[in-house]
Order: C-alpha cells, then structure tokens, then sequence
C-alpha cells in the first residue's frame, strides 16, 4: 500500500514546514540592493503581497520548525524584531 502524504505533515505524521515557509525562509537569507528589490522579489517569486509576506514572516519566526530548519536566519530576524520593538 502506498504511503498518504498529508501538506504539512512529513511520513510519521509529524508536522513540517511546507513549501511557502521554505521559501519565504530562503528568500530573506538573500541580500537585496537596491530600494524594492525585496518586495519585486515576493511579489515575483512567492505570487504574495509584500503586506502578506511581513504577516507570515513574523508567523514564521516564533514557530520552533522554523527555527530547527533555519536558526541563523530565524534568530537574525528575531533579534531586528525584537530591536525595533523595544525603539517603539
């Protein structure tokens, strides 16, 4: 019998990280010259609204798969949030 596999969900039935979450992941590991390359290349490459991008980003960032996936770039993004949180 073939195994089912669920979005989201890896063969043991434990949740993953999908796709989206991968790339937006792999998208803010890049470096962007220029003002608007970043919101051309989400807007291009994720078909997202840069708004819904930020949204989900910041999802992203407090989900421990994210970090167990990618804890430079998580934790890097963390300390810039938590920066500008505190200058408010």
């Amino acid at each position: 019998m073939a195994a089912v596999t669920v979005p989201g969900m890896d063969q043991e039935g434990e949740r993953r990280l999908g796709r989206r979450e991968r790339d937006i992941l792999a998208l803010e590991r890049r470096g962007f010259g220029g003002p608007g390359a970043k919101e051309r290349a989400i807007r291009e490459e994720l078909g997202l609204a840069p708004v819904r991008y930020f949204q989900l980003l910041n999802a992203l960032l407090d989900d421990e798969l994210a970090l167990a996936h990618d804890p430079v770039t998580v934790n890097r993004l963390r300390r810039v949030r938590d920066a500008r949180r505190e200058e408010r």
